[in-house]
């Protein structure tokens, strides 16, 4: 029997820097997503959330009441509709951004038994940034998933250089893309179902 239940999945662009990749990568993971029947997307970029550093003198575990920061309330509030996520994630200094670790940082409940997975790029393909998230993740009360799509820092490079195009780069990553997607959406419905 085919599950027909509608799952909504937020694409998480994870750097903000100038000449990032993470939007053309989050883009790409999305229109992958939205093959499958039933999944609503929706691509979070962290520039349209300008939260402070994480400030409050109460962890968001913790919190009584939402916190008061305009961008805070709006990136909770999405996080709060999404049944499950996909983080794009550069590697620096062998872990995240500091803007996407800072994200986490603001919210807890809403984060909490969904499951995540990740597209990162960099050394490595990202996977010391991907092994860090997922120690948080666990924090969060998330389910990271196994399967993830690194992309290494030569690939990704070529492409903001202008020597591959950026299609050409996403097409050989299809094959990653697709197992990635199975297990998180395997993940998402079991999980939506043990929270409903």
């Amino acid at each position: 029997m085919k599950n027909t239940t509608s799952l909504n999945i937020k694409v998480i662009a994870g750097s903000t820097r100038e000449g990032r990749f993470s939007d053309k990568a989050a883009v790409w993971i999305a229109d992958e997503i939205k093959k499958q029947n039933g999944i609503s997307v929706e691509v979070l970029d962290l520039r349209d959330y300008e939260m402070p550093f994480f400030n409050e003198p109460v962890s968001p575990s913790f919190k009584q009441e939402p916190f008061k920061n305009e961008a805070v309330t709006r990136f909770t509030k999405k996080i709060a509709e999404g049944d499950a996520f996909i983080m794009i994630t550069p590697e620096y200094n062998h872990g995240t951004s500091g803007v996407l670790k800072n994200a986490l940082d603001w919210v807890y409940q809403e984060w909490n038994n969904k499951p995540v997975a990740f597209v990162s790029y960099g050394g490595v393909g990202g996977a010391r940034a991907v092994e860090q998230l997922r120690l948080n993740a666990v924090e969060l009360q998330m389910a990271p998933i196994r399967v993830a799509v690194h992309i290494p820092g030569e690939q990704y490079f070529q492409v903001l250089f202008g020597k591959m195009d950026a299609k050409e780069l996403f097409a050989s990553l299809a094959d990653q893309a697709k197992a990635m997607i199975t297990q998180l959406l395997w993940w998402t419905r079991a999980l939506k179902n043990a929270r409903g």
